[in-house]
């Protein structure tokens, strides 16, 4: 059987059936869960897959899932992701009305596309005709947030770094993994519906607290050290810094205050910020959060305070593998054709799938079906077929590329693909960005 009749027998698995995609994407819509805390998103995906014939593996990290289907003979093993944590946004109309969680990230759909990848290939018995294996893995904690409850679950040992990815990576879930593919949802242009070749910045994560000495904010200030001066101070210079950003390497900072003190009439002394230090290669992110540093500490000196800065390495540039942007291309313009197709995307966020992407061959289109920006109130799904059901064929087929033929598509790729960096060389730099500096 060729290539072609097998990608119409997973065509047509998936459009028997594409509700049931549907439902389960649903349901994780309206039960959105924050990273590490996805119970019954886990649930939910290991019945789903188990209800395909497949044996599933639950609580990869905390929280997360993973099966496998095995083709005619062994070959490269190619994981197909879904990210299963939303994002919080009190706005949005249909978040949660205790955690304000909801999925403005599109998560639901991601998974939702791994499911109906994994249905695709199991009811239609496609894997009897290729050779390699397929995992199936919904991953937890992609968005990076609720910096408190991770350190908590780090300081007890359930987890060791603050992304899911991460973790799996660190717990050698990949280990046997040879290309990864995943997608992401974004709202494109009127008649846009697969972007190809995306990159985006990886970024440091900071949690800062200004130290400095209360004080009665009204009868006595100049016995005080005014710890929201100092976070002040060290904002401003921040801002200073920016006109030395070069343009190529796409910096962003954007901190926040979370605590601006305790009580008006006392003068602040713990003073708290969070910020990411983004770029879009490894070494601006460390020159560009070098700078932010010295603005800090430059706060804490000019008022006499002390700064404590808490440095975790958050997610590494996502980059883009040509090889599988070419054969995902060829199989967009098999399902809507030419004019629905974008080339490239220059991405200042950051995705943890970012960090997979220096390990092997990565795939990461972008997909339409959406509108509203990511993270917003505005964002809702506006045609389930483009944002679900048309990249689980995409996947699928690009699947079926890799492993027909005795796998010859795949074992091109991994031959010709060097890693930017070794898992131990990985795991070495995320030990040598995170740290904590304090500074008086």
């Amino acid at each position: 059987m060729d290539k072609n009749a097998l990608k119409q027998k997973i065509f047509s698995a998936i459009e028997d059936r594409k509700q049931e995609i549907k439902d389960l994407s649903l349901y994780l819509w309206d039960h959105p869960e924050l990273g590490y805390k996805e119970k019954e998103g886990t649930k939910k995906v290991a019945e789903f897959l188990g209800n395909l014939g497949l044996e599933t593996t639950e609580n990869l990290a905390v929280t997360g899932c993973q099966a496998q289907l095995e083709g005619k003979e062994p070959g490269k093993v190619v994981a197909v992701m879904g990210e299963l944590d939303a994002i919080v946004c009190p706005d949005h109309e249909c978040c949660d009305k205790e955690t304000k969680a909801v999925h403005a990230c599109g998560h639901h759909l991601q998974v939702g596309v791994m499911a109906g990848v994994a249905l695709g290939l199991a009811a239609s018995g496609v894997m009897d005709q290729l050779t390699g294996s397929v995992r199936f893995m919904a991953v937890p904690a992609e968005e990076f947030i609720e910096l408190s409850f991770r350190s908590g679950l780090r300081q007890e040992g359930s987890i060791r770094y603050f992304g899911g990815k991460q973790e799996l990576i660190a717990k050698g879930y990949l280990d046997d993994v040879d290309l990864a593919v995943m997608m992401h949802a974004l709202s494109l242009s009127d008649n846009g519906k697969v972007l190809i070749g995306p990159k985006g910045n990886g970024f440091v994560g900071k949690e800062v607290r200004f130290i400095g000495q209360e004080s009665h904010a009204g009868s006595a200030p100049e016995d005080g050290v005014n710890a929201l001066n100092a976070a002040m101070i060290g904002l401003s210079a921040i801002h200073a810094q920016r006109e030395t950003f070069k343009d190529e390497d796409r910096v962003r900072v954007h901190p926040m205050i979370t605590k601006g003190g305790d009580i008006v009439n006392v003068v602040p002394a713990d003073v708290r910020l969070e910020s990411y230090t983004r770029a879009r290669t490894v070494e601006a992110m460390v020159d560009a959060n070098q700078k932010v540093d010295r603005a800090l500490k430059a706060g804490a000196l000019a008022v006499g305070a002390q700064v404590e800065i808490k440095d975790t390495c958050g997610y590494l540039p996502l980059l883009t593998n040509p090889d599988l942007d070419a054969l995902t291309r060829q199989n967009a313009l098999e399902l809507v054709g030419e004019e629905a197709i974008t080339d490239g995307g220059d991405f200042t966020g950051s995705f943890d799938f970012g960090d997979v992407s220096h390990l092997m061959p990565s795939l990461h289109p972008f997909i339409g079906g959406v509108k509203g920006a990511l993270h917003t109130r505005d964002f809702e799904v506006t045609d389930f077929d483009t944002a679900l059901i048309m990249p689980a064929k995409l996947l699928a087929a690009t699947l079926v590329d890799l492993l027909a033929d005795g796998g010859k598509e795949a074992d091109r790729i991994t031959e010709a693909f060097v890693p930017v960096l070794s898992k131990e060389e990985y795991i070495a730099l995320l030990e040598d960005l995170t740290k904590t500096t304090t500074f008086k």
